[in-house]
């Protein structure tokens, strides 16, 4: 198969993955997300075969449909089936036509929120939420999602295979909840489709710089809840920063697909109707008293994108706003952020000085972007001995193969 034709495989299949188990969650009950996943994944299978053969389809999605819909109505019928879940079986969804109603695209919509919910039941503790969501909606590998994590595979196996057995014996509702317990919910919808788009942004896997797959979907779900519920600021503020952030997708990549960092981006080929949606969205947000760390991320991004070049940015605001989200959501990373903004207000020297003190942050030990930042401002000081260092330990942390590319090129200018 061409190689342009896996890209649009492996594209299609992240795009569809997540609203099919949802789909079929809703056919055949939160009890069975495993069972949903199954299907999902043999009716990938079966085109993955059949494409390789005969070719992509016109139009793959639906095709995707009716193979899914298919092996749906298999499942249902099958006598092991029936006698193991035959109080399940009775709720009549077991015929051609009410199987058909679930693939509706409205129906489809409609079980990707009510799916977005069900992971993130307060059964599970946070972290199992969002893992459980990236997997069985977002279409992460269990690799991607211990990247979102910065953990192993093995231990985020273990969350799924909990949060999965939780919701088994719970058989959680498969519904959009209401009132009290809907905004308990939310914080963590929003942190997993945060977590979704920065993955797409900054891909931790694959050949590719982006993958916009993951960005739009990311983008796609947010509206959806937006609309739903148009008074959560936060679901705004999100939005206008996913906006800022798409905004730059082109001028991040050369010609070849390589890395083009911040500060050496073509501005022009900023996307200027994202930016403009991007501002609506922020001032939306603003409209409203109750202040998240997304409201603060989106007007960091905003203040980079009304800049008219790197230098003129406005860095003691964004230094300021920093300071202000670490205070909403602590982390290693808003600190390594912080010792890079500095470099812009006391100089590079000073700011090497503050990430020499990182390297004791435990969550940053085995974090590529810290050495690789260390070897950057080293090798714009002209120490290039102590820049290789740096980049070397970069290299054997696993940055992404476009990353790897990046690093390998300073390398060699050192």
């Amino acid at each position: 198969m061409p190689q342009n034709s896996n890209v649009l495989i492996d594209q299609l299949f992240r795009k569809e993955y997540g609203k099919l188990v949802s789909t079929l969650t809703r056919l055949f009950g939160t009890a069975h997300i495993q069972l949903a996943e199954d299907v999902v994944q043999d009716a990938l299978i079966t085109a993955l075969n059949k494409w390789s053969i005969e070719g992509v389809p016109d139009n793959p999605s639906a095709w995707l449909i009716q193979v899914a819909k298919r092996k749906a109505l298999n499942e249902l019928n099958r006598n092991q089936m029936k006698e193991s879940h035959n109080q399940f079986l009775t709720s009549s969804i077991d015929s051609e036509e009410k199987v058909s109603s679930v693939f509706m695209e409205d129906e489809i919509e409609d079980s990707q929120l009510r799916m977005i919910f069900t992971c993130c039941h307060p059964s599970l503790n946070s972290e199992s939420q969002i893992a459980l969501t990236l997997k069985t909606l977002c279409g992460f590998g269990v690799q991607e999602v211990a990247n979102a994590f910065l953990t192993s595979k093995a231990t985020i196996n273990k969350r799924l295979f909990r949060a999965k057995s939780t919701l088994r014996k719970s058989n959680a509702a498969f519904q959009i909840p209401s009132g009290a317990d809907l905004h308990p919910r939310l914080q963590n919808v929003c942190t997993t489709l945060y977590l979704l788009f920065n993955e797409g942004y900054n891909a931790s896997s694959g050949d590719s710089v982006i993958q916009k797959t993951f960005c739009l979907e990311a983008m796609r779900l947010l509206k959806l809840l937006e609309n739903q519920f148009n008074e959560v600021s936060q679901l705004k503020a999100l939005l206008a920063l996913m906006c800022f952030h798409a905004s730059r997708f082109e001028a991040r990549i050369d010609a070849h697909g390589g890395i083009i960092i911040f500060e050496d981006q073509d501005r022009s080929l900023w996307i200027k109707d994202l930016i403009q949606k991007g501002m609506q969205y922020l001032s939306k947000s603003m409209q409203e008293q109750k202040l998240s760390a997304y409201h603060i991320e989106a007007n960091i991004a905003g203040l980079h994108c009304m800049a008219d070049n790197f230098d003129d940015t406005d860095w003691q605001s964004i230094y300021d706003n920093y300071i202000l989200l670490e205070k909403f959501k602590p982390n290693p990373i808003i600190k390594l952020n912080l010792a890079i903004i500095q470099s812009k207000l006391i100089g590079l020297g000073p700011s090497l000085n503050l990430l020499k003190e990182l390297e004791k942050v435990d969550a940053l030990k085995s974090y590529h972007l810290l050495p690789a930042t260390q070897g950057i401002f080293s090798y714009k000081l002209n120490r290039k001995g102590e820049a290789k260092v740096f980049l070397e330990k970069a290299l054997e942390l696993s940055p992404s193969n476009r990353e790897r590319e990046y690093i390998l090129s300073k390398l060699e200018n050192c």
